[in-house]
């Protein structure tokens, strides 16, 4: 959590624009602690933390921010495109919902192959009313297949409050309408978070099928870095208490108190991780930028190559 938090905390001294998960930690490490380094995850347009969350070095990741050729894509992918192969990161997508059926068939391609693996999706509550996320939730209980979805419900779909956009706000119910197990979860708690999706994990192992999970969590930055909302749709009051009293930082900081850990120890992780994100900067300052005449490589269809 301190590595996504300091890592984001970097993008906003820089300047550099992008879609925040600060405040939504707890659900990102709790979900991807519960997983193997093989399993597969996909993301959404907010997802710098999941790639760390699942074990990615910090380096690319930073140099991917920054359009270098040291990025996880090679620097043509940006924020809202990380893809980490290296551990299990399948995509992420701009596209609101983009990442569900991806892992829906992530998922077959596991139950085909008949490997040990599972796969698990993150995504909004705003892409619950996408008509992907139906569709594939219900082929994936049809199929038995071994997903999880994973729903970062942070009450706001960029500036709509799930009370204007769901006629049922309670994500989770929606896996009864489709035979999945649904289950809620404090999203600010990353050991209760890690445990029910433990629990999901284990489930799809063993055969079981699909389970939906619903993490309340609340996101303390803006929709995007440095967007300007002309109309309010949230109060200050309401940020200033989730940052003021659902910090899953600062809880889980409270929580490792009182297992013991000291306050020395815990000032030695978090400079620690400071040492690693200011490398992961100077890292990706110091890389440059890709080559022009690479401008067409990894293409599916590449111009060059066309008959004049």
């Amino acid at each position: 959590m301190q590595r996504i938090r300091q890592f984001e905390e970097s993008l906003i001294i820089r300047g550099t624009e992008g879609h925040l998960a600060i405040g939504q930690e707890a659900a990102i490490v709790g979900a991807c602690m519960a997983l193997n380094d093989n399993d597969y995850i996909t993301g959404t347009h907010r997802s710098h933390g999941h790639p760390i969350g699942k074990g990615a070095a910090l380096r690319p990741l930073m140099a991917e921010m920054l359009g270098k050729v040291t990025g996880i894509c090679k620097g043509r992918g940006g924020s809202m495109h990380f893809a980490d192969s290296t551990v299990g990161v399948i995509s992420e997508s701009a596209i609101v919902g983009g990442g569900i059926p991806l892992a829906t068939g992530a998922a077959l391609s596991i139950s085909v192959l008949a490997t040990d693996q599972v796969s698990l999706c993150f995504f909004g509550d705003g892409a619950c009313n996408e008509g992907a996320f139906s569709e594939a939730i219900n082929m994936a209980a049809i199929w038995n297949l071994p997903v999880i979805y994973f729903c970062e419900n942070n009450h706001y779909a960029m500036t709509t409050s799930i009370t204007q956009s769901h006629g049922q706000p309670d994500i989770a119910k929606r896996g009864e309408a489709f035979g999945v197990p649904g289950v809620t979860v404090d999203g600010q708690n990353v050991d209760a978070v890690y445990q029910v999706t433990a629990e999901a994990v284990s489930r799809a192992r063993d055969g079981h099928g699909p389970t939906l999970i619903e993490a309340k969590t609340y996101r303390f930055e803006e929709h995007n870095e440095g967007l300007e909302v002309p109309t309010p749709y949230r109060s200050e009051a309401e940020i200033n208490h989730y940052r003021t009293h659902c910090d899953p930082l600062v809880l889980y900081r409270d929580s490792l108190l009182k297992k013991g850990i000291s306050k020395r120890q815990l000032s030695t992780i978090k400079a620690e991780v400071a040492a690693e994100v200011v490398d992961a900067n100077q890292f990706a300052d110091s890389s440059p930028f890709p080559d022009e005449s690479s401008l067409y490589d990894y293409m599916y269809s590449n111009p060059i190559n066309y008959p004049n």
